[in-house]
């Protein structure tokens, strides 16, 4: 059969391919908890609600696990924002969209991707991982040291002035970069595209040692601040405009 294909003329079958077919409810039944909206207290989870793939069913699988248990005390569900996880975008287009295929989560489906970087997960979640208790207060710890560790040497770098010393400008020389004419404040030389914070800290080296993730905020966050600003202020007018109510007349 394949043979009669043009162009497989002489073509040899390796191994022969498969496909997986299997029953889903429609997602568009789920409430954003992952709870059905019929049967109250079932919650289901992965390929049942049309995904397919292991992150995706354990994202799920997480989320309706916390509900669940949520449900069972009492509490209001956990549901994670399209700008804080890229969970809160799959369980979103799922529960509002439904799907006739599949469900495969893109990084093209998030609109906010400039925000949901692997580098800030623990800054993103850590605070309500701990607040509905799955972050140990020992972790916990450990995070809010990272994030004052972040902030103490992003305000070092926001007050303190790089001179256009002959260091400075060979160094600007050999990236291929203008040099200083006066003074400029550390942060601004690191928002240079050719700029890291390795060679920021040669400059004007710390006293005591930063971590490589403690490190790596800093540059991020500083040199890309404002385009992840403008990215926020695009989450806060969408949240506006989500919460305008429908005045039932038109």
């Amino acid at each position: 059969m394949l043979r009669t294909i043009p162009g497989l003329e002489n073509v040899e079958m390796m191994r022969v391919g498969y496909a997986i077919e299997y029953d889903a409810v429609m997602p568009d039944q789920l409430w954003p908890s992952l709870e059905t909206k019929l049967v109250p207290g079932l919650f289901t989870a992965g390929q049942i609600n049309g995904t397919s793939g292991y992150e995706e069913a354990a994202g799920q699988g997480l989320m309706a696990g916390i509900n669940a248990c949520r449900k069972i005390q009492e509490k209001d569900p956990v549901i994670l924002g399209r700008d804080q996880a890229y969970i809160g975008v799959l369980i979103d287009d799922l529960v509002t969209k439904g799907t006739e295929e599949p469900y495969r989560l893109l990084t093209s489906r998030a609109e906010y991707r400039l925000l949901l970087r692997h580098d800030n997960a623990d800054l993103r979640l850590t605070e309500l991982g701990h607040e509905i208790g799955l972050i140990s207060d020992e972790r916990y710890a450990r995070f809010q040291a990272k994030k004052a560790a972040v902030e103490e040497e992003k305000r070092r770098l926001e007050t303190t002035r790089i001179k256009p010393t002959e260091q400075v400008q060979a160094m600007l020389r050999e990236l291929g970069s203008a040099e200083l004419k006066d003074g400029v404040l550390a942060a601004d030389f690191l928002r240079r595209p050719e700029m890291t914070y390795d060679q920021i800290i040669e400059i004007v080296p710390r006293e005591t040692f930063v971590s490589w993730d403690v490190a790596e905020q800093v540059e991020i966050q500083i040199k890309y601040e404002g385009y992840i600003e403008k990215a926020y202020q695009q989450v806060e007018k969408m949240k506006r405009m989500e919460d305008k109510k429908n005045p039932g007349k038109y």
